[in-house]
């Protein structure tokens, strides 16, 4: 790719006193090495000196802000209607990109115009130190399997695990088709809301690269307000007309779920694959994979 070829990726971080992260957070952006990133920061109205870092770097910006806001689903939206790139995502403040994730999305979505928003199948963790500590297999992605709260962990249900919003990135067409903006209604959820609301649109494609991750230091929202967000996200997917698994079922596929994972590309034989697909014991799924010096999209599945 040139950088005349390559997509224009937009990327927006909301930030609000989080200091003493910022600065890695915008670095793991500014430092991707790919030639057409739209950055846009906008800040909540911080006092910790989270300013001064934004001004070291405001000149590598497309626009930035610091003035209170309604919270965090705002800030994105506000940051969202000052870009214009093809490719889109947002980045919080505390967490990190992996240095190679633009160049694989706007691989993947110059491949397969069919294809309009990935995530990760392995989920990344970041230490308060910004050291990469844990990777996790999701599987594949469907959106019944969604719908059934298979993206959704909590407790008395099956969720195999979170989409992490860390990874996630999507076309500027599903972001209009979908609506163009995070339910700001929502104080917690509005990530896994417009999730909901991409997949009444298109399907979501998993890939096999570490693309992002979430930094554990244990004073974001997720980790003191847990209970809510999963409450939150309960009422969502219902809304949308989801249900989880009863507990029994949920049970079961768990158990599946740990046999069976790490065979979740392989091929299974055709008149098999279409009764488990059509009776939901299995969920089709389709995952990028980088074979023979390219990418290809493969079939897999999800219990």
């Amino acid at each position: 790719m040139t950088a005349h070829t390559c997509p224009t990726i937009s990327i927006v971080t909301p930030s609000y006193n989080q200091a003493s992260f910022l600065e890695e957070a915008m670095q793991s952006v500014l430092t991707q090495n790919y030639p057409n990133v739209e950055y846009v920061v906008i800040d909540g109205g911080s006092s910790d000196g989270s300013v001064d870092i934004i001004r070291q770097y405001q000149d590598r910006l497309a626009y930035w802000i610091s003035e209170p806001d309604k919270g965090q689903y705002d800030s994105i939206n506000k940051g969202f209607a000052r870009t214009k790139g093809e490719i889109m995502a947002w980045m919080n403040s505390d967490d990190k990109y992996a240095p190679w994730a633009f160049s694989v999305v706007a691989d993947i979505f110059s491949s397969f115009p069919e294809v309009e928003w990935i995530t990760s199948v392995h989920p990344m963790g970041w230490n308060a130190r910004g050291q990469a500590v844990s990777m996790k297999h999701s599987g594949g992605f469907n959106r019944k399997s969604f719908l059934k709260g298979g993206n959704l962990p909590g407790t008395g249900w099956y969720g195999r695990e979170w989409i992490q919003q860390e990874s996630t990135f999507w076309r500027r067409s599903l972001w209009d088709r979908a609506g163009g903006s995070l339910d700001t209604s929502l104080s917690l959820a509005a990530d896994f809301e417009l999730w909901a609301r991409f997949y009444q649109c298109a399907e979501l494609y998993g890939v096999v690269a570490f693309l992002g991750g979430f930094r554990a230091h244990g004073e974001q929202r997720s980790a003191h307000h847990m209970e809510e967000y999963l409450a939150e996200a309960d009422r969502v997917l219902r809304r949308h007309g989801g249900k989880p698994y009863n507990p029994v079922e949920g049970l079961l596929r768990r158990i599946f779920w740990k046999v069976l994972r790490q065979y979740s590309l392989a091929q299974i034989p055709s008149p098999v694959g279409t009764v488990l697909f059509r009776t939901h014991v299995l969920y089709p799924t389709s995952v990028a994979v980088w074979i023979e010096k390219k990418w290809k999209i493969l079939p897999g599945f999800v219990v």
